[in-house]
């Protein structure tokens, strides 16, 4: 998002809340879109008629970036969606507030910070998508390597990855499964050369795919899921080799206006309710180990059937995710 962007982004929010309609303002900030957002909006609202639940929607690295620039002074209640990485990496900074939900102990270990900075709330597969239209199943890529097939050249479209924490996941993972960082620079240069066009939201990417302006790209399970729904003519595979499964998480921003009304909108999100209405509505796949497969909607069965999680070191993303993709701006980004 451009410096243009956010001040206007951020005169609308500020507008947003200083015009008020009596009732207590909760901010999210969150990269989730507004297919599951309103819905959200609107069964909390129904649930708390006292609360106006506002949300900013951006990129998960774009989040990041503004609550670091708002540390001073923070304009978000609640960060809602992103990898945990970069959730991992605000606490280290000390930009979230510690409070476990309550249903933290019904997610994996692995999936919650255990000093309760952060928790999962979904599981968000990441996937190789394509344009039925112009592509059939037996002729889309079929594994992440196939992308750097000639066939493709030119006609594949990638969400910018200094925005987004679903590419910075894809990438990294990318980069780390190869014997050294140099090699996995090497294999996303060859993909550069393939790459018509890095696109700079996902909306945009969605059209062009839709619109045959590219015939290929990598996003996640969600957002695909929801355009497949609405008719797209588009339709995905999981890399055979593996695709990163993200643990989408949400924190209470340190120094929130309303922290008590966050927590309680935390645990909310959280609960049974709330992760069958976002399965249903959005295609959320619930992070929680203890809600039986028979209570959620039919498409899971072809995720749990056709998904194979990579094995991802988290910890080096962590760690070096960052570094990389500044040296993939700097060196890899239209040198292919």
């Amino acid at each position: 998002m451009s410096a243009a962007r956010r001040l206007l982004a951020a005169a609308a929010l500020m507008t947003a809340i200083s015009c008020g309609d009596g009732r207590l303002p909760l901010v999210l900030y969150s990269p989730h879109g507004r297919d599951l957002l309103v819905e959200i909006e609107r069964a909390w609202e129904q649930a708390r008629p006292e609360v106006d639940l506002r949300f900013l929607d951006m990129g998960s690295q774009e989040v990041l970036d503004r609550i670091r620039s708002e540390r001073a002074n923070p304009q978000a209640d609640v960060w809602f969606g992103g990898p945990k990485v970069l959730f991992s990496r605000a606490a280290k900074e000390g930009l979230l507030q510690p409070r476990r939900p309550s249903w933290a102990e019904t997610v994996p270990a692995s999936a919650r910070d255990a000093d309760g900075h952060w928790t999962a709330v979904y599981r968000t597969p990441t996937l190789i998508v394509f344009n039925r239209e112009a592509v059939t199943a037996e002729e889309a890529p079929a594994d992440w390597d196939d992308l750097l097939d000639p066939r493709w050249r030119d006609e594949v479209l990638i969400r910018d990855p200094l925005a987004s924490g679903t590419m910075r996941t894809i990438f990294g993972h990318l980069i780390a499964r190869a014997d050294t960082p140099e090699a996995g620079f090497e294999w996303l240069r060859s993909l550069d050369a393939q790459t018509r066009e890095y696109v700079h939201s996902p909306a945009l990417l969605h059209e062009k795919l839709v619109r045959q302006e590219g015939l290929v790209t990598v996003w996640e399970m969600t957002d695909i899921l929801g355009l497949i729904d609405r008719g797209a003519p588009i339709d995905y595979r999981f890399p055979s080799s593996g695709a990163p499964v993200i643990d989408d998480a949400v924190a209470i921003v340190a120094g929130a206006r309303h922290a008590a009304e966050a927590a309680e909108f935390v645990d909310w999100l959280g609960s049974r309710e709330a992760l069958l209405l976002a399965a249903r509505e959005a295609f959320r796949l619930p992070a929680r180990t203890d809600l039986p497969a028979s209570q959620l909607p039919s498409w899971a069965e072809r995720v749990q059937a056709e998904l194979r999680p990579a094995p991802v070191d988290w910890g080096r993303l962590e760690e070096e995710g960052a570094d990389w993709m500044q040296v993939w701006d700097r060196s890899v980004r239209g040198r292919g």
